[in-house]
Formats: C-alpha cells, structure tokens, sequence
C-alpha cells in the first residue's frame, strides 16, 4: 500500500507540472493585480497558498483596491468559488467508498479546475496520493507566479506596470471566446452582462453601489437568469 501511495504520488507530481507552469504564468499578472491593491509579495503568494482560485482572487484584489468591507468580499468569494463546490461534490464520487475524511478534507482545500479534471480523467478509483502530487507542484507554482508578479510590479515603471494589468484581462478574454465562439447563448450572456454591467453605472438605483455590491448583484441575476432559461441538457446514456 505504501508503495502504491508513493507510486500515485509521484505520477501526481509528474502530471502536475504542466499545470504548475500554466499556473506561473497566469499567476504572474495576478500578481500585478494584486501589486495595485496595496498587498506586498508576501501577502500576495500567502493569498495564493490558502486560495488557489483565478477568479476569486481576482475579484478579492479588486474589491479590496476599491475599498469594499468585509461582508462584500466575504459574499463575492462565495459566489466567484461556488462551482468548487460541485467540484468536490463530483470528486467525492470519485474516491474509493472507505477513503478517511482526512483525505477527503486535505483534497478538497485545493481543488482547481485543472487539478479536478486531471484527477477525475485517472482511470477507476482515485487514489488521493496522486491528487497530493498534482497539488505539491501545482500550488507552489501559482504562489511562486503570485510573488514574482508583485515584485516586479514594485521594480517595474509605473506606465509598464499599468501595461502588465492588462494581461489578467487578456487571460479571461482567452478563456471566454472560443466557448463563446461555439455556442450563441453563452456569446449572448456574455454580451449581456457587459451591457448590463455598464447600466449598472448609469442608473439611479445601483449607481450609488459599490463596485463589490454591483458585482455581486450582477453575478447571482445573470447565472441565476441563464440557468433558468437555458438549462444545460443532460447527456443521454448510450
């Protein structure tokens, strides 16, 4: 047995390093987010130790650059990290029946979307040792990505820093066209929300809001209302 936990370990760690590495790179402009918000390097990477999550800390920073109170980060990291949530859910079917909640509870801290879809794609049970070795490189490396951003976000110019601010958005922009290229109604929610976003700024009832609020807002009415009239059609077994 030990020898198998070393074993799914040692593939983990294996399987985890492309993963790290996207995770440094992307983590980098995170970092500058991070820079702009008043956090120092240390700060940042600890930030990214305890909450390995894009959009979460991505929402956090800003709403701590724009001055929200506890309650609104609290409520928007929430809602930013709910699909984990369903993640776990479904990892949880994918252990063996006599795993300790010890394991299951180490697993869930750290469960990306990376981490959950390598992990479920091993074939039969999933050993938890594997998914430890897929979190020791991967975690270290958006941290690492995190601290890095910081620290050259402190040496860089200030117009250049301004620049690399950019790129986290970049990154989002990456992530949502080609799926929005395929399917009109997630391309329609898309525009949506920005058009929405933008309203949001300019009428009388949330102009006064705060940022985090209108987020928050805008989130829970725009999911809620895409759920409701586009569900999702479950698959039908062969």
């Amino acid at each position: 047995m030990i020898y198998d936990n070393k074993k799914w370990f040692l593939k983990g760690l294996r399987d985890g390093i492309p993963i790290s590495l996207g995770y440094l790179a992307v983590s980098f402009t995170l970092g500058i987010a991070a820079k702009n918000a008043g956090f120092t390097p240390f700060q940042a990477m600890l930030t990214s130790l305890t909450n390995n999550a894009s959009a979460g800390q991505f929402a956090g920073f800003t709403l701590v650059a724009a001055g929200a109170g506890y309650l609104e980060l609290a409520v928007m990291e929430l809602v930013a990290n709910a699909r984990y949530l369903l993640m776990s859910c479904a990892m949880s079917q994918k252990l063996s029946p006599d795993t300790s909640l010890l394991h299951r509870l180490l697993i869930s801290f750290d469960v990306t979307d990376e981490i959950f879809g390598v992990s479920m794609s091993v074939p039969g049970k999933l050993n938890p040792f594997y998914t430890y070795g897929l979190i020791a490189i991967a975690a270290p490396g958006w941290a690492s990505g995190t601290y890095l951003g910081v620290l050259m976000g402190n040496l860089l110019p200030a117009n250049v820093v301004r620049a690399l601010s950019v790129g986290l958005y970049g990154m989002f922009l990456a992530v949502i066209i080609p799926p929005a290229r395929k399917s009109k109604v997630l391309a329609g929610v898309i525009f949506a929300s920005m058009a929405a976003s933008f309203a949001f700024t300019k009428l009388p009832l949330t102009a006064d809001l705060s940022t985090g609020t209108r987020t928050i807002l805008l989130t829970v009415l725009l999911a809620g209302g895409a759920a409701v009239l586009f569900p999702v059609k479950e698959e039908q077994k062969a």
